[in-house]
C-alpha cells in the first residue's frame, strides 16, 4: 500500500486510453455464449457478460492491435458505435479485466 504521495497507481486506475494496445487479462476466462460472452476473473472471482458477440471478438483480439481504435476497425465495428463500445472496454479496463499494454510504437 502507498502513502498519499505515491506514483504507484493500482491496477485499473489508470485511465482508459484508447489510443493504447490493451490484452484480456491472463486471469480471465471468456465462455462463448449465444448473447456474447461470461468472463471470469479467477484472481477477483468476478462475473461478468459481454452481451454482444461483437464485444466479444473486440476483447479477445485487442492482443492483436496497436490501439483499441484498431481492434474495433478490425473487427467491423462500425464508426457509430464506436462510443458505445469504448464505454464498455474502459469498464472493462477498469476492472482490470483487459489490461493496458501500452502505447503503440
Amino acid at each position: 500500500m502507498g502513502c498519499a504521495v505515491s506514483t504507484e497507481t493500482e491496477p485499473g486506475t489508470e485511465a482508459f486510453d484508447p489510443h493504447s494496445r490493451y490484452a484480456l487479462s491472463a486471469s480471465v476466462s471468456v465462455r462463448p455464449e449465444p448473447f456474447g460472452a461470461l468472463i471470469y476473473d479467477f484472481h477477483t472471482r468476478r462475473l461478468a457478460f459481454l452481451k454482444s458477440p461483437q464485444l466479444v471478438t473486440v476483447v479477445r483480439t485487442l492482443h492483436n492491435h496497436r490501439s483499441v481504435h484498431g481492434a474495433l476497425a478490425a473487427a467491423g465495428v462500425r464508426e457509430a458505435d464506436h462510443p458505445h463500445y469504448l464505454h464498455a472496454l474502459a469498464g472493462l479496463a477498469a476492472t482490470g479485466t483487459i489490461t493496458n499494454e501500452g502505447h503503440a510504437r
